[in-house]
């Protein structure tokens, strides 16, 4: 059967089942399927199973005139690199973007546009790297963050707009943004000067906590991986990878299969957290961030007594962790989280408008046996008084462990009413069991 005896229709209809360099080649075959392969309704199909467009944009968001021509304006943008890497690190920052501008749009308002090649180019020359392609491609897509000098250091007033984000615990504050490639430069080169890794380092600072001495991330330019100082970085240099070293690959293949390196499957892994709920902005006063205490299970846990509800959860601290010391390699940071249901304390089919916490009982563990076992007064030196309708009382505290995995559980002691004027008897609010697992990502 003669191909062109057949309707545009039935020609959309296949043509639609071509990938987009097939579609373009059958436009050289005669005018009549160039008209056909040249529809716009079929190029916007292309522009968004591609790209995620659903409208005829270029690469800086200026309108394009129309989907044909959006579509070969990103190809010819991004020619040096394989298109299922580019359209892979657009979904990446498409998912952060949605949930940013859902969530949290004071940090999408710091996301900066994408480097150029030049900007690049310029940062290799002056670091003496060369930046593996996955995380070339995620700076065209977005320069890091653009934050001012007293909202990287915390001090502003305000949200901690750290894309990463963090967790406190006491008075140590971390809040990791992602840097943008001009203070890559500045960063790589004062911190590796101060470590003393020497003038052919194939590491760069990619990103840090908002005190940077606290928290740094190192990308190994060589192997595509991504270190996190620990608490000996300064002395000798000790870090911990970040993802998973069988997941990377192809770092510098342009004709790889599958090219992945550790900044691209770390951002990819902070963006299904984010998008799954397992970690969510947390309001502490004024101040907004996103915090990194997971917030469902299995890794939060959660119990229910008499009306009161415990979640709790921790996160890994590698920048105060010491892998030299045996007995205390690994420290967590935890987060408890307590609440009083609408219909208040019930017990004994009784019901009170509020009960208070008096005392505490954990029992640590460490590769499943108990390693200690602590009971004492309070919370953080506070008594929480619960009260139906109110916001969770939240508090962190910080436990160091010789191995992992471990666990933490116990129980606090409630009084109903108030603990200067009992209403009833005393009862334990369960805490349920929660890991302490050094994860296979670390943020």
């Amino acid at each position: 059967m003669d191909l062109e005896s057949l309707g545009g229709l039935t020609v959309h209809i296949i043509l639609s089942k071509l990938a987009p360099q097939d579609a373009a080649s059958v436009a050289c075959v005669s005018k009549r399927f160039r008209n056909w392969a040249s529809d716009d309704l079929l190029w916007s199909r292309f522009c968004a199973d591609d790209l995620d467009l659903s409208s005829p944009l270029d690469p800086l968001d200026n309108p394009m005139p129309s989907f044909k021509a959006s579509y070969q304006t990103w190809r010819e943008a991004f020619n040096l690199y394989p298109w299922p890497l580019v359209t892979r690190v657009k979904r990446c920052w498409g998912r952060l973007r949605d949930w940013l501008a859902m969530n949290f749009p004071e940090v999408l308002s710091t996301l900066r546009k994408g480097a150029s090649e030049d900007e690049i180019q310029e940062l290799e020359k002056s670091l003496k790297v060369k930046l593996p392609l996955p995380t070339r491609v995620l700076y065209r897509f977005c320069d890091g963050q653009e934050l001012t000098r007293e909202e990287f250091s915390g001090s502003a007033p305000g949200s901690l707009l750290g894309l990463i984000g963090g967790y406190s615990f006491y008075d140590h504050l971390v809040n990791v943004s992602l840097l943008p490639l001009h203070q890559m430069i500045i960063e790589t080169k004062e911190i590796i000067r101060h470590l003393g890794f020497g003038n052919r380092s194939k590491y760069i600072v990619v990103a840090a906590s908002c005190g940077y001495n606290e928290k740094i991330f190192f990308l190994n330019c060589s192997n595509g991986q991504l270190y996190v100082g620990t608490r000996n970085l300064s002395t000798d240099g000790e870090m911990l990878p970040c993802v998973p070293n069988a997941l990377i690959t192809s770092v510098h293949d342009v004709k790889g299969s599958q090219q992945q390196d550790a900044v691209l499957l770390w951002l990819e892994e902070h963006g299904h957290r984010l998008q799954n709920g397992m970690i969510k902005v947390r309001k502490e006063g004024k101040v907004r961030s996103i915090s990194l205490f997971p917030e469902e299970p299995p890794i939060c846990s959660l119990a229910v007594t008499n009306g009161v509800k415990v979640r709790a959860s921790s996160v890994f601290v590698p920048e105060f962790s010491n892998l030299q010391d045996d007995s205390e390699k690994f420290l967590f940071a935890y987060s408890i989280r307590m609440s009083l249901s609408p219909e208040g304390c019930k017990m004994n089919g009784m019901t009170f408008s509020s009960c208070q916490l008096y005392w505490r009982r954990w029992i640590i563990r460490g590769n499943n046996r108990i390693v200690d076992d602590v009971n004492g007064e309070a919370v953080i030196g506070k008594f929480p008084l619960l009260r139906p309708g109110e916001e969770e009382f939240v508090y962190e505290s910080c436990t160091a462990q010789s191995s992992s995995p471990g666990s933490i559980e116990g129980a606090f002691t409630f009084v109903p009413g108030r603990l200067a004027d009992p209403k009833g008897s005393a009862f334990e609010a369960e805490v349920a069991r929660f890991p302490l697992l050094v994860p296979d990502y670390i943020f």
